[in-house]
Order: C-alpha cells, then sequence, then structure tokens
C-alpha cells in the first residue's frame, strides 16, 4: 500500500468536509487492491438530510487511487429528492456544505483552474434551466469580469457586521461558501436581524427574514432612506423657521 498516496486522499477528504467517517473503508479498499469502488456519507445541514456517493479509483498497477468525484442527493420531503454530481480536481473542489448550498440555489465562491492550469475565481450556482448529457445541472460561472463584488454592494447599509475587519472577513468568507448569513442593522436605535446570501448574477444580495422567507431587498435600504428623510426635513423646518419669523417682523415693523 502506497501509504503516501492514502494520506493525501485522508487529507483530502477532510478539507472537503467529510472528515474521518470513510477512512477505515477507503484504507480497506486500498488494501485489497480493489481497482474501482465508491463510499457512503453522511451529514445534515439546517435540519436536511444530505447523502454522498464517493467514488475512488485506482491508477496504473493501483499504486495511487484517486479521489474523482462524488454524487450528491439532497432530500426535500418524504419523497422529493435531487441529485448533482460535482468533480475532484487534484483534491480540490467544492466541499461537502458547498455542495449542499448549491442544490440549495445559493452561489459559491471558489478557485478554479483553466485548461492551462492557471487559476482564476468565480461564483458558481447552478442552472435550474440546463441539464448536461449525464442528467446533471450545467454550472454557471461568473468570474472576475462579470463585476460581482461584495464589498460595494453591502457598503453603506448600516451593516454592524462590517464596522470590524473580523466582522467583515467572516461575514464574507461564510458568503462565499454559499452560507446564508445573519447579520446586524441598526433602525431607529435598535438592532434588526436579517439573513443575506450573495446573488452573483444580478450583483446583489438575497434578503431573508428571521423565519428565512425571502423579503425585498430594498426593506434593507428603505429604513434608512425613510430615517434620512424625516431628518432632512426636520432640519429644513428648522431652517425655514427664522425666515417666517424674520417675514411676519417686518410686516408689523412696516
Amino acid at each position: 500500500m502506497n501509504t503516501q498516496n492514502l494520506e493525501f486522499l485522508k487529507k483530502s477528504l477532510l478539507n472537503l468536509g467529510f472528515g474521518e467517517q470513510v477512512n477505515a473503508a477507503l484504507e480497506k479498499n486500498i488494501d485489497k487492491k480493489v481497482p474501482e469502488f465508491t463510499l457512503a456519507a453522511k451529514h445534515e445541514f439546517n435540519q436536511q438530510k444530505v447523502d454522498y456517493t464517493l467514488h475512488f479509483k485506482g491508477g496504473e498497477n493501483l499504486e495511487n487511487y484517486f479521489f474523482n468525484k462524488f454524487d450528491t442527493t439532497l432530500k426535500k420531503g418524504k419523497e422529493n429528492e435531487e441529485n448533482q454530481t460535482f468533480y475532484i480536481n487534484k483534491g480540490n473542489g467544492v466541499t461537502a456544505k458547498e455542495a449542499f448550498n448549491l442544490m440549495e440555489g445559493r452561489a459559491v465562491y471558489k478557485q478554479l483552474y483553466n485548461k492551462e492550469g492557471e487559476g482564476y475565481h468565480a461564483w458558481l450556482q447552478l442552472d435550474n434551466n440546463n441539464q448536461t448529457q449525464n442528467g446533471n445541472k450545467e454550472i454557471k460561472r461568473f468570474n472576475e469580469n462579470y463585476g460581482f463584488d461584495l464589498d460595494p454592494v453591502l457598503k453603506g447599509k448600516g451593516i454592524k457586521e462590517l464596522n470590524t475587519p473580523d466582522g467583515k472577513e467572516n461575514l464574507f468568507r461564510s458568503l462565499k461558501k454559499g452560507n446564508t448569513q445573519q447579520i446586524t442593522v441598526e433602525r431607529g436605535g435598535e438592532d434588526k436581524k436579517y439573513f443575506i446570501a450573495a446573488s452573483p448574477q444580478f450583483k446583489t444580495v438575497d434578503l431573508f427574514d428571521h423565519q428565512m422567507k425571502k423579503i425585498k431587498r430594498e426593506e434593507l435600504l428603505q429604513p434608512e432612506q425613510k430615517a434620512s428623510k424625516t431628518q432632512k426635513q426636520v432640519e429644513q423646518q428648522k431652517e425655514g423657521a427664522p425666515a417666517k419669523k424674520q417675514r411676519s417682523n417686518k410686516k408689523v415693523t412696516v
């Protein structure tokens, strides 16, 4: 057995979010020099169960094994389920959690590689309207030239998590993994909670209430705009009051 290859596979599984749950079965199959095999893994995210089938294949003389892809099955209700295959390139690819987020309809920010092996970053999102020949949903890619940037999209919205470097970094990291992330916005002297998720295709974010119901994105701005408008009216009234008084005094003097 090539122990170095085995350790690389174990590390890849750990980095991809599968932990150590298949390590024993992985080692057993490699030790027996099984040419090709699959292993089952499970996770639960947001009270939703996800099943994975991990595909391994031996190379020439079965000295090295490769983790090529994993199938993801997301159960929606008792009878409904969705399936999607995600491919692994030299231990790199979407993680177990990111696969779940993609199948939930959200976008994930990843480093990818072109045919020349050059790396680049892009947002990925499953295309519900188009499928590949093997039944997979097509993956839409929005690279850096597309023009979606979280920083200007969220800047100036009164999000408290952006007030510190750590808070900003944690928020952006979570959104890039495809999570819906809670934010805090001060409105009328009180903290109001929302959840947001990246929406690169439309160069914005989706907004959800505390029950994870999607609401209009404008609500994130509307209270602040109303407050600014009210404050402006008060200032105008204060500025206008002396003017009226002055005209009144002139009238009396005449």
